[in-house]
């Protein structure tokens, strides 16, 4: 009876230790100890003084939300707006130390070599003005001056070409990157080094660059209105008037330059006009990306320019029957481009709905030139039903002019159509 009274106690004191161990679970998991916890936490962080200070107080925030999300806290009521959620005040809690954590951690000086690319990358990225460079210089040397100061080197910028200001501050960076500095027996100087690179950004955003100027002070910087006497510079709009006086010397980048440079319909028509009269091929990648847009003025521009390359584009235009007066213009631009490519994709519009879009196809077969044409054109002139579209064939047919286009239209000389018979007799 004994051995089972001493098995009996055994099992009982068990228990007792098991109850135990949950009860103190339990209160380790709590609201309130682990608030406790917290408030560890945040003294710690405020005493911390060196990295591995906070590396302790970060591996005290980890366990202290792992056993967060393993307590059993209670349940805020959802019909109570006012009800507490402790699992939420203490989930603000750990997200505000850690906040504090990142802010006492450093400065690094890998904080100081993002900086320094940072700053690299708008030197080289930026335009800058001739007033805007020197600030650009001051501020590179500058930094440059503080890192020989905390680390003893010897780094000057060789001249005032961006390119040789962002490789020095590139050296600077190799420099800071090489030094193995300690974030803790290093924390001044890297805490000068970054103080530095922040002000290199700072002068460098300050200083003056291209589009920081207004369009009439770019244009006045590149010497747009040279070209006008002092006194027509007054006259407005100046740039309208220096548009007209390069049309007369022929000059087409200044001219470009106005088209990509105003935001104005003003300018921008006024501009195209001008390049239309004057056809320069320097202008056809403006014009193409303009023409892209299905403007007419454009299109009508890359026909005189004779840019074989925009016949790929310019076909798009006249597939199916939309726009018709774009077509048109299309049609004919096509016709002075001249591209081989194009007549098949021109002649497909002999069958067009529009008697315009069937005219304007034919009289850019004849400006193609291409014998291909001869046997399309040949039906049209015999069963199109609009006159304007036969005498367009014809016409065509004379442009072609080879032996078998003319016999063609030779044989019209009695049509029922006055221009019909006019082509005919030219044939003749």
């Amino acid at each position: 009876m004994s051995n089972g009274d001493d098995e009996a106690a055994d099992d009982a004191e068990a228990a007792d230790e098991q109850a135990d161990a949950g009860e103190s679970e339990e209160t380790a998991l709590s609201a309130d100890t682990l608030d406790q916890r917290l408030d560890d936490a945040g003294e710690a962080l405020e005493a911390a003084e060196t990295e591995a200070d906070l590396d302790e107080v970060e591996e005290q925030l980890n366990e202290i939300e792992a056993d967060l999300e393993a307590a059993d806290l209670p349940e805020p009521d959802e019909d109570d707006e006012d009800a507490e959620d402790p699992a939420a005040e203490l989930e603000d809690r750990i997200a505000d130390l850690r906040d504090q954590l990142e802010d006492q951690r450093g400065p690094y000086a890998d904080d100081v070599v993002a900086a320094l690319e940072e700053a690299q990358s708008t030197i080289t990225d930026t335009r800058w003005t001739e007033a805007g460079r020197p600030d650009v210089v001051t501020a590179v040397q500058s930094y440059l001056g503080t890192t020989a100061e905390q680390l003893d080197t010897d780094l000057s910028a060789e001249s005032d070409d961006p390119e040789a200001l962002a490789d020095a501050v590139d050296q600077a960076a190799q420099v800071v990157e090489g030094s193995a500095l300690d974030p803790d027996e290093d924390a001044e100087t890297i805490a000068a080094l970054l103080d530095g690179a922040e002000t290199l950004q700072d002068d460098l955003e300050a200083a003056e660059e291209w589009d920081d100027l207004t369009v009439r002070e770019q244009l006045d910087a590149e010497g747009f209105y040279d070209v006008l006497e002092s006194e027509n510079r007054k006259d407005f709009p100046a740039e309208w008037n220096a548009v007209k006086v390069y049309e007369e010397l022929g000059e087409v980048e200044p001219i470009v330059k106005a088209l990509e440079t105003f935001d104005s319909d003003f300018m921008e028509e006024n501009v195209l006009d001008t390049l239309w009269r004057m056809g320069p091929e320097e202008a056809y990648d403006a014009v193409h990306q303009r023409a892209q847009k299905r403007n007419k003025r454009p299109v009508q521009i890359l026909g005189k320019i004779g840019n074989e390359d925009a016949a790929e584009t310019l076909h798009d235009f006249i597939d199916g029957d939309g726009d018709a007066a774009l077509q048109k213009v299309t049609l004919r631009a096509l016709g002075e481009i001249g591209s081989e490519e194009s007549v098949e994709p021109v002649a497909q519009r002999l069958d067009a709905d529009n008697y315009e879009v069937r005219s304007a196809a034919a009289r850019s077969l004849g400006l193609l030139g291409d014998t291909r044409a001869i046997e399309p054109l040949a039906d049209v002139l015999e069963d199109d039903e609009a006159n304007e579209v036969r005498a367009s064939a014809a016409w065509a047919l004379n442009q072609i002019g080879t032996e078998r286009a003319l016999d063609v239209v030779a044989d019209y000389t009695d049509d029922r159509a006055y221009l019909v018979q006019s082509e005919a007799e030219k044939a003749v």
